[in-house]
């Protein structure tokens, strides 16, 4: 997917995951349309209505939250209702989310709130875009969501920067809320009525966790390609199971890209011809059933991505404030199931490329099973180890991910006395994900460095022109092993680029977009 990095107009209606990728991790700046400003004004009159023109009871702007709901909260305390809302929810504990999280959880909460149905002020919007655009962070703990309500305890943290309160970091130094205000020009707003409410009431850092994980996992799927095909050219396997004919008589989408893309990156191959013609029957699944697995993944990515694009867009805030009909409506939209189960099943999607990939590398390193390569990749093995503890490494990652693919989604505690009786725990989905897609970067950057020592052991003879250009990129990074050196930071470094897209980039360079 192309990744725009010019500024992004906010409307509540077309944000994309390039735009959430380009503001959070590009520092793309965003501002609100005219239109979203206008529709924000209709829906703002009729929460001031509702909060000073009538003595009927509405949620959460004169009533209590949760079990309180038939709690009723005097006329004049209205505004102080919603400051200590976000002082009760901020409660979150444990590490802090990454810094593109939370900026995207911004953007996010800005593009809901634009959408106008919510009733938040014009000018509350513009100074939670003016933080992200200035360079402010909100300290939010990670713990603490359990994605029914939204992610209600983290919201709250991100809030209170807007009221000089909580807690943010500028330029990476930690300050108080009113301090990092301050630090770049900005003044504190006192929160008018519903406001509190409409800037937690959400589903933006289980939505932030799937736009910016769909990135990085669509990105593994083409890096698992290029795995692939490189691991294929080191163990002398077929590309006659990667021919489209195959493919066409089972036409799962996902599958078909995979098959193509290994195909092109193995385009002029001079390993492949010099064993065209061998006794080999066939190759193993990890080889010969690639596209199936690859593809299986790619394909539950889209149902990933189809639900993250409707959530980018959508009004989850309670009560919904409906202009048209002139009411604010109670409902459930802030429920995270639908980002739960979409969490859940990228986290799936991406470990079962680690999956397949660590038995691509137990066959190069294995002396049984990578017809003549030398043991673990390295000459004087005995005195060398090469990439022995390598494959351990990868092993490992798999390992864990196996265990942290289990769905938190279908767990639920009820919370609030039961007011929550169903939660989606879509936070712990999300929390599990992000450190999956780091675990599997890894992994594919070990079978990147292994094919690439893997390959060589073919000299003269070179491989595709994919592939070629992958083992290039690599070698960029880390050179070939010749004798023992920690290769930790190796790993790392491939992964990294593996993760900012430049591996990838370096490939198409050389053959062409990739599927």
């Amino acid at each position: 997917m192309a990744l725009e990095t010019s500024a992004i107009g906010l409307t509540g209606d077309d944000l994309t995951v390039a735009d959430v990728w380009s503001v959070a991790v590009g520092r793309a700046p965003a501002a609100l349309s005219d239109a979203a400003r206008e529709k924000m004004r209709g829906a703002r009159e009729l929460v001031e209505h509702a909060a000073h023109g009538t003595s009927e009871h509405t949620y959460g702007i004169n009533t209590g939250f949760g079990r309180f709901v038939n709690t009723s909260i005097p006329e004049e305390l209205t505004e102080e209702l919603q400051l200590r809302l976000l002082r009760s929810h901020a409660c979150g504990v444990g590490d802090l989310y990454p810094d593109e999280i939370v900026r995207s959880a911004m953007l996010l909460r800005a593009n809901t709130l634009a959408k106008g149905n919510s009733g938040a002020r014009v000018e509350t919007v513009e100074l939670l875009l003016a933080c992200l655009d200035r360079g402010i962070v909100p300290v939010v703990p990670s713990r603490g969501s359990v994605g029914a309500s939204g992610d209600l305890a983290p919201l709250a943290h991100l809030a209170l920067p807007l009221v000089g309160e909580g807690e943010a970091f500028v330029d990476g130094e930690r300050l108080s809320g009113a301090d990092a205000l301050a630090r770049v020009g900005l003044e504190p707003l006192r929160l008018a009525a519903k406001e509190g409410l409409s800037l937690i009431n959400g589903t933006q850092f289980m939505a932030s966790f799937l736009a910016l994980g769909l990135v990085r996992a669509r990105r593994l799927t083409r890096v698992a390609d290029i795995a692939c095909a490189m691991s294929l050219e080191a163990l002398q396997g077929s590309r006659t199971s990667f021919l489209p004919q195959i493919h066409a008589l089972r036409p799962l989408r996902g599958q078909g890209d995979s098959a193509a893309n290994v195909l092109r990156l193995l385009e002029g191959s001079a390993i492949n011809e010099a064993h065209r013609w061998c006794d080999k029957v066939q190759d193993a699944y990890s080889l010969r059933c690639a596209p199936q697995v690859h593809g299986a993944s790619r394909d539950l990515l889209d149902y990933a991505e189809y639900t993250v694009s409707v959530e980018l867009n959508a009004a989850t805030d309670n009560p919904l404030v409906l202009v048209d009909d002139e009411s604010l409506v109670s409902n459930g939209n802030f429920h995270g199931q639908p980002l739960a189960f979409a969490l859940d099943g990228l986290a799936m999607a991406v470990a079962e490329l680690a999956n397949i990939s660590e038995r691509r590398i137990e066959r190069l390193v294995n002396p049984n099973l990578s017809d003549g390569l030398p043991p673990f990749l390295v000459v004087d093995g005995g005195l060398n180890s090469g990439f022995m503890i390598p494959q351990y490494v990868a092993a490992s990652l798999v390992s864990e991910n196996k265990v942290l693919a289990h769905p938190a989604s279908v767990d639920s505690i009820p919370t609030s006395a039961g007011q929550e009786d169903h939660v989606s725990m879509g936070n712990t989905s999300g929390l599990k994900a992000w450190q999956v897609l780091a675990n599997v970067e890894r992994a594919l950057a070990i079978e990147l460095l292994a094919g690439a020592q893997g390959v060589e052991f073919h000299a003269p003879l070179e491989p595709g022109a994919g592939v070629r250009a992958a083992r290039a990129a690599v070698r960029e990074l880390s050179p070939r092993l010749r004798e023992d050196r920690p290769l930790g930071s190796d790993i790392e470094v491939v992964a990294s680029a593996i993760r900012d897209g430049s591996l990838i980039a370096a490939v198409e360079g050389a053959v062409g977009e990739l599927a």
